[in-house]
C-alpha cells in the first residue's frame, strides 16, 4: 500500500490589506447600479457599512438595490437593523409590503409619511389590488395635473374596475390623449368599450393595439416570443369578444392556442382557461379539470391558484375561477372533492356570495335541499344586505323540492320585487299549490292598492286587476270580482273588463248586469236577427245559394287543375333489338333476390366424403374396427385440436341446424 501524502504546509497569512477609500467604493456602488448590477451594488455597499456602519447613503443604496435585485425580504430587514438611525424608510418598507402582498401593514406605513405624487401613486395601487376601486379611481382624478408619465394607462385601467366605464372618453379628453397613443392604454380603453357592450368597437381597437404593440416592441428590439408575451392580454380579450359575437369555434381555438403555448404571463393563461372550460360548459369534464389544475400552487395540497395569478388577478376574477372548478367537480361528480373544496371558499371570500351558493349547490346535488334552504336562510338573516339572491337561490330550491310556502315565504322577503307582475303570478302559484287562497288573495289585494298608490308612467294596474278578478272568479269569489272589474271599468274604461263586468254580475244580480250591458257599443249588422228566434234554432243554417255558388267554383278549380296537370305522353324506350310486339317469356320476378332467398332455392347436400379419418392405413382399419365394436354405445365428444383447424371443425361439429329461412351450408 502506498504512503499517504503529506499535506502542504499551508502558506502564513499576509497581513490584512487596508480598505480602498470610501470615495472609490461609492464610485463603483454607483457604476454598479447605473449597470442595474444589484447584487454587486449590495456586496460594495456591506463594504461601505464595513469602513463606516452608520453611513445613510450606503444603507439606501443597499435598501434601493434590493428591491430593485427582488430581494423584499432582505430590504425588509435591512430597513428593521436601521430603524434606530434616523433614516425615514417608510415609503421602502410600504412597498415592500406591498410586494409581499401584506397590504393592510402597506396602508399602515404610509399613514406616517406625507401625501406626495409618490405615496398617492403607490396607495392607489395598494387600494387597487384590495379591490376598492372606487377610492383607487379618486386617486388617479387628483393626479391627472401631475406629471406623471404612463398616468392615463393606470387612470383608465381604475376606471374600468370600478364600473366606471362611461367616464374612460371624459378623462381622455381632460388628459388630451389619444386611446391609440400606445398599446396599453388602446387595450385599457377596448375594456371600457366592453364594459359598455360597443363590441364592434372594442374588437376593433383590440386589433389596433395589436399592431402598434407589435410595431412598438420589435423597435424595442424585443424577441419574438416576448413580444408574445406582452401581447398575451389582447389576444384573450380577442377571444372574448369573438365569444361574444357567437363566434364560439373562432374562441375555442383562440383560447386553446393560448393555454397550449403555455407562455409565462400567468394572468393571461388563467384568464384564457377560465374562459375555455365556461364556453365548453359539461362537454369533456376530465380536460377541464387538468386545464384547471395547472393553474394551482405547486406541492399544495388543496386546489389553491399560484402566488402570482393570486398577486395578478382581481378578486373577481379569482371567484370566477374557484366558482367555475366547483361546477366543473359536480359535472364529473366527485363529490367529496366539491364538498372539500367549497367549505375553504368562504375563508377566501367573507363578504361574497358565491360560496354559499355553491354550497347550497352541493346540497342540493346530494338531494339534501332542507339543508340548502337552511343554510341560505341562515346567510340572509345574517347578511341583510346580500339577501336578493340568496332569497331567489333559496325560493328556486324550494320550488323545485316541492316546498311551495318555504319558496313564497323567501320570495316575499324582497321589498323592491315584491309588487312586480311576475313576482306576484309566481307568489300566487306558490300559494294556490299550498292550498293558502286566502293567502293568495291578499298578495293580490296588496300588489293592487300598491300600484293604485304608484305615481309612474309604467303601471302595471291594467295587467293585474284582470288576473286579480279572474282568481276571485275561478275560486267563487264573485263579488270580490265584480268589485275588481268595475274599478277596472272606471280607471281603464276598456270593452274587456266591461265584457267581464257583465259575465261576473250575471251570476250575482241579473238586472244589474242588464244595466251594464246596455252600455255596450252595439255591433253593426245585427239590428236584423232576432235573437229569440236564434235561440230556438239547432243550429246555423248554410244558404244553399251559396252552397250550389262554392260547389260550382270548386268544380270549376278541379278542372283547371286537371288541365295543367296533363302532360305530354311519350312513347316507352326499349332495349337494342326488342320486340314489343313479341316480347317473349316474362322475366323471373325474383331475379334482383339472392340464390338462397327464392323459392326455386335448394341447398346442397353435406359432402359425407368431408368427414374421413385421415391417416395411415393401419390406424383407420384399427378405428373401424372399433366404431364397430362399439357400435351400440353412445357417441363420445369428439377431443379439441391443438391446431386452429381442428378446434374450428369441432365448433362446426356443434352448431345447431340452420334454420328454414336460412340454409346456407356451413363451408368448413
Amino acid at each position: 500500500m502506498a504512503p499517504k501524502p503529506k499535506d502542504k504546509p499551508k502558506p502564513s497569512p499576509s497581513p490584512s490589506q487596508p480598505p480602498p477609500p470610501i470615495e472609490d467604493l461609492f464610485a463603483s456602488l454607483s457604476k454598479h447600479i447605473e449597470r442595474s448590477e444589484y447584487k454587486q451594488a449590495v456586496k460594495v455597499a456591506d463594504q461601505v457599512l464595513g469602513i463606516a456602519p452608520g453611513d445613510e447613503d450606503a444603507i439606501r443604496c443597499k435598501v434601493v438595490a434590493l428591491i430593485k435585485g427582488d430581494s423584499i425580504e432582505g430590504a425588509l430587514t435591512t430597513i428593521q437593523s436601521a430603524r434606530n438611525l434616523p433614516i425615514d424608510f417608510s415609503f421602502h418598507k410600504a412597498y415592500c409590503l406591498y410586494r409581499q402582498n401584506k397590504l393592510d401593514e402597506a396602508l399602515d406605513s404610509l399613514k406616517s409619511k406625507e401625501r406626495s405624487t409618490s405615496t398617492m401613486l403607490l396607495e392607489s395601487q395598494i387600494l387597487y389590488r384590495q379591490g376598492k376601486m372606487d377610492a383607487c379611481a379618486d386617486i388617479y382624478q387628483k393626479l391627472q395635473k401631475s406629471n406623471v408619465e404612463s398616468l392615463e394607462i393606470n387612470a383608465i385601467a381604475s376606471l374600468v374596475a370600478t364600473g366606471r366605464a362611461s367616464e374612460v372618453q371624459g378623462t381622455l379628453d381632460a388628459l388630451r390623449v389619444k386611446p391609440t397613443s400606445s398599446f396599453e392604454l388602446a387595450y385599457n380603453t377596448a375594456c371600457s368599450l366592453i364594459e359598455r357592450k360597443k363590441y364592434l368597437d372594442a374588437e376593433q381597437l383590440l386589433l389596433s393595439a395589436r399592431r402598434i404593440g407589435q410595431e412598438t416592441l420589435l423597435e424595442e428590439n424585443l424577441d419574438a416570443d416576448e413580444v408574445e408575451i406582452e401581447l398575451a392580454p389582447i389576444a384573450v380579450q380577442l377571444a372574448y369578444v369573438q365569444q361574444i359575437f357567437g363566434r364560439r369555434q373562432e374562441a375555442i381555438e383562440a383560447y386553446t392556442g393560448i393555454v397550449n403555448r403555455n407562455l409565462s404571463d400567468e394572468s393571461s393563461l388563467a384568464v384564457a382557461v377560465n374562459n375555455l372550460i365556461a364556453l365548453k360548459g359539461p362537454k369533456d369534464v376530465s380536460d377541464s379539470l387538468r386545464k384547471v389544475d395547472r393553474l394551482k400552487e405547486k406541492d399544495a395540497q388543496n386546489f389553491r391558484l399560484s402566488h402570482t395569478v393570486e398577486l395578478k388577478l382581481l378578486r373577481k376574477q379569482r371567484e370566477a375561477i374557484y366558482t367555475n372548478r366547483v361546477l366543473l367537480l359536480l359535472h364529473a361528480n366527485k363529490m367529496d372533492q366539491a364538498r372539500e373544496f367549497v367549505a375553504c371558499l368562504p375563508d377566501m371570500f367573507p363578504s361574497s356570495v358565491a360560496p354559499i351558493l355553491l354550497q347550497a349547490a352541493v346540497f342540493v346535488r346530494e338531494n339534501k335541499a332542507g339543508k340548502a334552504e337552511e343554510v341560505l336562510g341562515e346567510f340572509a338573516e345574517q347578511f341583510p344586505d346580500k339577501s336578493k339572491t340568496v332569497l331567489l337561490a333559496r325560493a328556486q330550491v324550494a320550488a323545485a323540492a316541492g316546498h311551495p310556502l318555504v319558496a313564497a315565504e323567501s320570495l316575499s322577503k324582497i321589498p323592491d320585487i315584491q309588487h312586480m307582475p311576475a313576482t306576484v303570478a309566481t307568489l300566487v302559484a306558490l300559494k294556490e299549490r299550498a292550498g293558502d287562497i286566502d293567502g293568495a288573495a291578499a298578495i293580490l289585494n296588496s300588489a293592487i292598492q300598491w300600484w293604485s298608490n304608484a305615481m309612474t308612467e309604467d303601471n302595471k294596474l291594467s295587467s293585474i286587476m284582470p288576473e286579480a278578478a279572474s282568481f276571485m272568479l275561478r275560486h267563487g269569489r264573485q263579488e270580490e270580482a265584480a268589485h275588481l272589474y268595475e274599478e277596472l271599468v272606471k280607471s281603464h274604461g276598456s270593452i274587456e273588463a266591461m265584457a267581464g263586468l257583465i259575465t261576473t254580475v250575471a251570476r250575482v244580480d241579473i238586472g244589474k248586469a242588464e244595466a251594464y250591458e246596455k252600455k255596450l257599443k252595439p255591433l253593426p249588422g245585427l239590428k236584423g236577427i232576432n235573437v229569440e228566434s236564434l235561440e230556438k234554432t239547432s243550429g246555423a243554417k248554410q244558404d244553399e245559394s251559396s252552397l250550389h255558388r262554392g260547389l260550382a267554383e270548386a268544380h270549376e278549380e278541379s278542372k283547371s287543375k286537371e288541365k295543367t296537370k296533363k302532360k305530354r305522353k311519350r312513347k316507352p324506350r326499349y332495349p337494342k333489338g326488342f320486340d314489343p310486339a313479341n316480347p317473349g317469356p316474362p322475366p323471373d320476378p325474383e331475379r334482383w333476390l339472392p340464390k338462397r332467398e327464392r323459392s326455386s332455392y335448394r341447398p346442397k347436400r353435406k359432402d359425407k366424403r368431408a368427414a374421413q379419418v385421415r391417416g395411415s392405413q393401419g390406424a383407420v382399419a384399427r378405428e373401424k374396427h372399433e366404431a364397430g365394436a362399439n357400435s351400440s354405445a353412445p357417441n363420445a365428444t369428439p377431443n379439441q385440436a391443438s391446431s386452429s383447424k381442428g378446434a374450428s371443425q369441432t365448433s362446426v361439429a356443434e352448431k345447431p341446424k340452420p334454420s328454414k329461412s336460412s340454409r346456407k351450408k356451413s363451408r368448413n
